[in-house]
């Protein structure tokens, strides 16, 4: 990685004290995780198979469930390792740079790296919890799917026996207002936003952009293809980030030693 773009993108790391880093599908995809909006991902490839990502379809149609459970139970979530720009992640923040990971992955392989789950905000939730649409508990979805092995199609809720679904937001469904209010504090708050592996085609995610440069923070993109967000970047990278992360999280600080860190991000207000 020799490139000019690339020399810039490492002096902005070099020079940062406040990185805040906004990850998709693409990060994950090295890991085996298919990119399900991709022209070949699965919701491309079979209609029905994105039938049950719309909270409506969901919570109306028992056989839109039953689907839904099934591609859980078979997904590559269960068996996917976390791949060379998580683990590179994980070294910035422990230089004491990296501040915060907001992510629009579900996958959780941030934490499965080793990121501080403190510091990973995660705006489309979590395929590792389940969530009760009737009186909102929740629980582990490995207990859910083990119910699915054993032969329920669709589990309900053991306390209420209401629809019972991933803690994934789906279409039609609010995000969650802490962890938007904490993502747009950490774009507010950073002089290095590091977007890595998102087309920046979904909001309110892809908003945190334009309010980071607003803020005056040096916005970083590295994406396979352009981002309707690429003009406010200082830098834009078409590399693989399963290259530019490691690369960058190896640039020492430009004062060198290391930054000290800005306690846990949850007790931000």
């Amino acid at each position: 990685m020799a490139s000019q773009a690339c020399t810039a993108a490492r002096a902005l790391v070099a020079s940062a004290h406040r990185i805040t880093v906004l990850t998709g599908a693409g990060v994950s995809t090295d890991s085996g995780i298919p990119d399900y909006r991709d022209p070949d991902g699965p919701w491309t490839r079979d209609a029905d198979a994105g039938r049950g990502s719309s909270l409506e379809v969901y919570a109306s149609d028992p056989v839109a469930r039953r689907l839904s459970w099934h591609t859980k139970l078979t997904s590559p979530v269960w068996t996917a390792q976390p791949n060379a720009a998580h683990r590179a992640l994980v070294e910035l923040e422990r230089s004491g740079r990296l501040r915060t990971v907001i992510t629009q992955n579900i996958d959780g392989l941030h934490q499965k790296a080793g990121s501080d789950p403190h510091r990973v905000l995660e705006v489309h939730g979590t395929l590792h919890t389940t969530v009760c649409l009737g009186c909102g508990a929740t629980g582990p979805m490995r207990d859910a799917l083990k119910r699915v092995a054993e032969g329920e199609e669709d589990p309900d809720c053991l306390r209420c026996r209401g629809i019972l679904k991933s803690a994934t937001i789906s279409f039609g469904q609010h995000l969650d207002a802490e962890v938007l209010r904490r993502a747009r504090l950490a774009a507010l708050d950073c002089d290095v936003l590091l977007v890595a592996g998102t087309s920046l085609s979904v909001q309110p995610a892809a908003g945190l952009v334009p309010l980071a440069a607003r803020a005056g923070a040096e916005v970083i993109i590295c994406n396979a293809e352009p981002t309707p967000y690429d003009d406010v970047a200082a830098v834009v990278l078409h590399e693989p980030v399963g290259d530019v992360l490691p690369d960058l999280s190896s640039v020492p600080p430009s004062g060198g030693g290391t930054f000290s860190s800005w306690g846990d991000p949850s007790t931000w207000s």
